[in-house]
């Protein structure tokens, strides 16, 4: 269940929906991802997108992210900063002195006791 609020009008109103969050790969019900999707660090958010990038509302996601305008973190599949999508970010510190390649983070698997 969600709560809108029309600051225009001035009301509160009740909207029934939990199926739709409830299907969605990051939505497990208790909550045990959500770490990943509000990380500072690379490695979780590269979890996260991998999660989102075999999610089928994964654009869903993103749009509504927009439209709300969140502040942070990983939205269907992509990055999130002060309500705007982040095509690169730059991790903190100085930049190594010799590159290095690009590793490929695989989805975190979730045990079996905690799928629904």
């Amino acid at each position: 269940m969600y709560t809108t609020i029309d600051i225009e009008a001035g009301s509160i109103s009740t909207l029934e929906a939990p199926a739709a969050i409830a299907s969605r790969r990051c939505a497990d019900g208790n909550g045990t991802l959500s770490y990943l999707f509000f990380s500072e660090e690379w490695v979780d958010v590269q979890r996260a997108k991998a999660i989102c990038a075999k999610c089928s509302d994964a654009a869903d996601c993103l749009r509504g992210a927009l439209e709300r305008e969140e502040p942070w973190g990983v939205w269907g599949g992509e990055q999130l900063e002060m309500g705007r999508v982040v095509a690169v970010r730059r991790p903190r510190g100085r930049p190594p002195v010799k590159s290095t390649t690009v590793t490929q983070i695989e989805e975190v698997p979730i045990p079996r006791h905690l799928v629904a």
